[in-house]
């Protein structure tokens, strides 16, 4: 009888469900591709709305349709097209927006894909742009302080925009849809 190293064995392998024995591609659905004139032309459609003064449908409609078979341009495109809605939403219209949203017809996910955008639009506007990285300004402490130079909305305004959305989307539709965010596989 031959002797065999029971710790050398692949127990993965004779699982059926683990992943070594399928495609993790399988776990996220197939998104139809979208090519950057389609988000630029909805873009178009959603700012339209936004002059009409229908800055709920505007959002709705951006939300409604996240590229997710998008290239990054076309991504990039309609987080701009998010963020300027969101930036155009007096704060005292937040609450009740978004209540709505939430008690329609397929409101979780609509939150849940603004969730995705909020998150994305914070993870871009803390990055330094290449205007910014040439001014930093020594600290007496030792560190340096990184500052735009120029006028024009920064990203501090922005930041502030999206997490007052973040501090009432959570208010709204609870820490599920920071967890359901967290562990979707589609990106935006």
């Amino acid at each position: 009888m031959a002797t065999m190293n029971w710790r050398t064995i692949n127990i993965d392998l004779l699982d059926p469900e683990s992943p070594a024995n399928f495609s993790i591609a399988t776990l996220s659905p197939a998104a139809p591709p979208v090519s950057a004139s389609e988000v630029q032309s909805l873009s178009s459609q959603i700012k339209q709305l936004l002059r009409g003064g229908d800055s709920e449908g505007a959002l709705r409609g951006a939300l409604e349709n996240p590229p997710y078979g998008g290239d990054a341009a076309a991504k990039e495109v309609h987080l701009a097209t998010v963020v300027e809605i969101l930036q155009s939403i007096k704060q005292s219209e937040m609450s009740p927006m978004l209540t709505r949203i939430y008690d329609s017809e397929g409101g979780v996910e609509v939150l849940d894909v603004l969730m995705k955008y909020l998150y994305k639009g914070m993870s871009h506007s803390s990055k330094p742009s290449s205007a910014s990285t040439g001014s930093m300004s020594p600290q007496p402490t030792g560190f340096s302080q990184i500052h735009s130079r120029g006028g024009g909305e920064g990203g501090g305004q922005a930041m502030s925009v999206l997490l007052s959305w973040h501090e009432k989307l959570v208010e709204i539709a609870g820490l599920g849809s920071i967890v359901r965010v967290m562990s979707d596989r589609r990106t935006v």
